[in-house]
């Protein structure tokens, strides 16, 4: 106890944004050991499901808010921000690495600044322009150099994680738009409130999930990797999140993007999976992309 009270602000801020970049690097990995006990659709079912059971309680707390007025940018956010995203990550890595879908993953200040631009009337800079591109180039070069190997036989499903992506850009957007005033703690739990039924529903009422519980010998430690991706991974992390903005501000929370993708890669290569140097070099690309958009943040 006493060495978290003897730390300074900077100190939390850091280990705050290790932490979350650890937790989000960790999770492309943890849906690939999901996917051993249970079918794409059962893992990110049971992702959501568990993570909303989780943060129930905080509803007692977290009751008070106007559904009239914020109804519906709730429900934009639980599911353009958790709930149609885990349903394509975990299909896209039933043909492609983890690691593979950490990098891609790391276009999403790409598209937010797109669809920002695009449909939410966002002003741009030359900075933003440079950045897109240079995300874009680096992408483009992930997915290239990454075909023919073992962990990218189907380049098609890159597509699922770019449309993921580009969902978490619509709701970070969505966030900034229709729900200005509402704490964010109170917006996720109320987000999951509203997306864990409908995940549960077709969890339990359309897939096989609880046959393979039952019968897939893999599918208890299957089971407890998916808790840990929804408690941490879903849950907790966006209550780190919410500290680390009140702490340091969006701009230091944002730098979390910039390290992500080095523990997919490095959890990658614990797991054996094949990452080219090639891949690593043009992964740089997004970063310095996202780095260039982050400038030009502070000139709009």
């Amino acid at each position: 106890m006493w060495f978290f009270i003897s730390m300074n602000n900077k100190t939390i801020q850091w280990l705050l944004l290790i932490s979350l970049s650890f937790i989000w690097g960790s999770s492309f990995i943890l849906m690939k050991e999901g996917l051993k006990g249970y079918t794409s659709d059962e893992v990110a079912g049971l992702r959501i499901t568990i993570a909303s059971v989780f943060l129930l309680p905080f509803l007692f707390k977290y009751y008070s808010v106007d559904l009239r007025k914020y109804f519906k940018g709730l429900m934009f956010s639980g599911v353009f921000g958790n709930l149609l995203p885990a349903f394509l990550f975990t299909k896209a890595e039933t043909q492609i690495s983890s690691s593979l879908t950490g990098m891609l993953n790391a276009l999403t200040p790409v598209f937010t600044v797109i669809v920002g631009y695009l449909f939410f009337k966002q002003k741009i800079s030359k900075f933003h322009i440079i950045g897109v591109l240079l995300g874009f180039i680096g992408a483009i070069g992930v997915v290239y150099f990454g075909s023919g190997s073992e962990s990218s036989k189907n380049a098609l499903y890159c597509l699922f994680v770019l449309l993921a992506t580009l969902f978490y850009a619509l709701s970070v957007n969505g966030i900034n738009t229709f729900l200005k005033g509402l704490n964010p703690f109170t917006a996720t739990v109320w987000s999951f409130t509203m997306i864990g039924p409908i995940a549960a529903i077709y969890l339990f009422g359309f897939t096989d999930v609880v046959k393979h519980t039952i019968e897939n010998p893999q599918a208890g430690k299957a089971l407890l990797f998916i808790s840990i991706l929804a408690i941490f991974g879903s849950a907790l992390s966006v209550i780190a999140f919410n500290k680390l903005i009140h702490l340091s501000g969006v701009v230091f929370a944002s730098s979390c993007t910039y390290l992500i993708p080095i523990f997919a890669i490095a959890w990658g290569l614990v797991y054996n999976e094949e990452v080219k140097w090639l891949q690593i070099v043009m992964i740089s690309f997004v970063v310095l992309g996202i780095w260039v958009i982050n400038l030009g943040k502070k000139k709009v």
